[in-house]
């Protein structure tokens, strides 16, 4: 990877000292917890060179392909039979101790960590003409791999939300905070899945302790598949938030975060969820749990 020349740089790595992101969460919602998953993305280390009014981002970056469809699009009869023996999909009423579902809990093979909000703003966001820009400031060859992800990821933040749902896509930590402190206020709790160890598929057993964590205004943060953390984040007011203890049949355990969807009345018919569960838009809640990756945000009864 090649400097530009006469690069004023600016390297921040891993330390103990609270990062600006840290400091910022603290500020603004200092009695909510940050996630275990969300720690994982401070500390990057960054070098952003300039020469001649040109910006170059240098970062570790590992970008793949990857499910990003939130805006709840039909399945094809072909990509239906396609679908390995894992539970994608359940019904509400069976998220009870002792029921069993066969699933896998994901890493993301992202590793794409928060930058600055002070180094995000100067990078454009546009799939349109500022994409060759934005190749440019991340040092991403035109044409690649990695190109054709960030520009499918781009478009995906452009697109409308369905019915009732507000989306923004946040490019750095501090957005994210200012979007649910916009939406849900300062008064809220923020939940991720955890899991003890990597995880294969395997038949999960729900036990006791099955909480209902937030219903109605729920707002969720998933990472999309960017240079830098990137959270395609929407609010919506059909939608319950229970936290799930599981435990593996090889003896893993996962504090899983299940999201049960009040509303599918205006989902397409041919959305996975109803051809899995065999039910009809609007019928019955739907539900799923999250991966490692997301995170949900929820008022504090505390």
């Amino acid at each position: 990877m090649k400097f530009l020349p006469l690069l004023i740089v600016v390297v921040l790595v891993a330390t103990h000292a609270a990062s600006p992101p840290e400091l910022y969460w603290k500020s603004m919602l200092p009695a909510t917890s940050m996630p275990k998953f969300i720690t994982e993305l401070l500390h990057p280390a960054v070098i952003v060179g300039k020469a001649g009014g040109d910006t170059t981002i240098h970062v570790r970056h590992n970008i793949t392909f990857g499910n990003q469809n939130y805006a709840y699009a039909a399945v094809s009869d072909t990509e239906f039979n396609n679908i390995p023996n894992t539970t994608l999909f359940f019904l509400e009423k069976d998220m009870k101790p002792g029921h069993r579902m066969n699933f896998q809990f994901m890493q993301t093979s992202n590793q794409s960590f928060f930058l600055p909000r002070e180094v995000v703003k100067s990078v454009s966001f546009s799939s349109g003409n500022q994409m060759a820009q934005i190749l440019k400031e991340f040092d991403v060859k035109a044409g690649s791999t990695e190109a054709k992800v960030l520009k499918e990821t781009v478009e995906l933040c452009e697109k409308p939300g369905v019915k009732g749902e507000e989306k923004y896509c946040a490019t750095s930590l501090e957005s994210m905070v200012d979007f649910i402190t916009l939406k849900l206020g300062k008064n809220v709790e923020a939940f991720s899945t955890e899991v003890n160890k990597g995880t294969k598929k395997q038949e999960y057993t729900i036990k006791q302790g099955v909480k209902k964590v937030g219903e109605a205004k729920v707002v969720v943060c998933h990472k999309l598949n960017y240079i830098c953390a990137l959270f395609y984040c929407h609010k919506t007011e059909t939608t319950i938030a229970y936290t799930v203890p599981l435990v593996g049949a090889d003896g893993t355990k996962v504090k899983a975060l299940s999201l049960c969807h009040t509303d599918t009345s205006g989902w397409n018919p041919k959305h996975l969820a109803f051809q899995v569960l065999k039910v009809k838009p609007g019928s019955v809640p739907v539900c799923h749990f999250l991966s490692q990756d997301n995170v949900v945000w929820v008022l504090c009864h505390k």
